[in-house]
């Protein structure tokens, strides 16, 4: 049995439902829908296996990104790409304040896609973090777990605030700490690089330029201020993110 049909039959034997047929094309979005819909239950070792080996064939189908490929100036660089490609010591994740990841089905967000491919441990180890703290995750804070089956070492998950109307200066200030949060504790863990994906900018609305800015500018004053050595990746997926930070970082590298 290939090891999507060792994880379909699981995720539905569980649900108390039968696979039903399926062609090839539509399995792993079904997969993608169990998993993320799926609460922070434990699974067996068989199950664990199956995950390893289908996760890591569709890391070699996407291709890993090492952070040697990139073009570092002043410890910065920036990628546009897929951030579950991406071998990295740490890689950033905007979670909500739950930190279990995103339960809609397929869900477009960079929430939705490392817990998918990092898979339900990911999600498990989360719920042990928020079980412990006993309330839901502050803005601006962050938090580091394994990254299992993705090819970076670590996940930090960090909360932005959400822009309702106006963008007040609360919003900039939060959305500060969040780099600042996650930077300190990469340092502390003893990461050598880090990549950040657009925090609060999307689903929480936080305007992009502004957004940038503040990542940027949190960032370069970080690496001056604590003469960190350690290398930071600004990674984007749309291209609007890109143009903005390839202004502003005065870049004209092509993605």
């Amino acid at each position: 049995m290939k090891a999507i049909d060792t994880l379909l039959a699981f995720l539905f034997k569980e649900r108390g439902e039968s696979v039903p047929p399926l062609a090839e094309s539509d399995k792993f979005r079904v997969y993608r829908s169990l998993v993320n819909v799926r609460p922070p239950l434990p699974v067996s070792d068989e199950y664990r296996i199956a995950e390893s080996e289908y996760l890591n064939e569709l890391l070699e189908e996407k291709g890993i990104v090492s952070i040697s490929d990139l073009a570092f100036e002043n410890g910065i660089a920036l990628w546009r790409g897929d951030i579950t490609r991406l071998a990295a010591d740490g890689i950033v994740n905007a979670a909500n304040s739950a930190l279990l990841g995103c339960f809609a089905p397929c869900h477009a967000c960079i929430d939705n896609a490392i817990h998918t491919f990092a898979g339900v441990d990911l999600r498990l180890s989360c719920d042990k973090i928020m079980r412990e703290q006993g309330k839901e995750e502050e803005t601006g804070k962050a938090k580091i777990t394994s990254a299992f089956n993705l090819p970076s070492k670590y996940v930090l998950h960090t909360v932005g605030p959400i822009v309702f109307g106006e963008l007040t200066e609360r919003h900039k200030m939060l959305l500060a700490n969040c780099y600042k949060s996650c930077l300190t504790l990469a340092e502390e863990k003893g990461l050598e690089s880090l990549a950040f994906c657009c925090i609060s900018t999307g689903e929480f609305r936080f305007p992009n330029e502004e957004a940038a800015k503040i990542a940027i500018r949190t960032v370069r004053e970080y690496l001056e201020n604590k003469g960190s050595k350690m290398k930071i990746v600004f990674n984007v997926f749309k291209e609007i993110d890109y143009d903005i930070y390839a202004r502003i970082l005065g870049k004209n590298q092509k993605a």
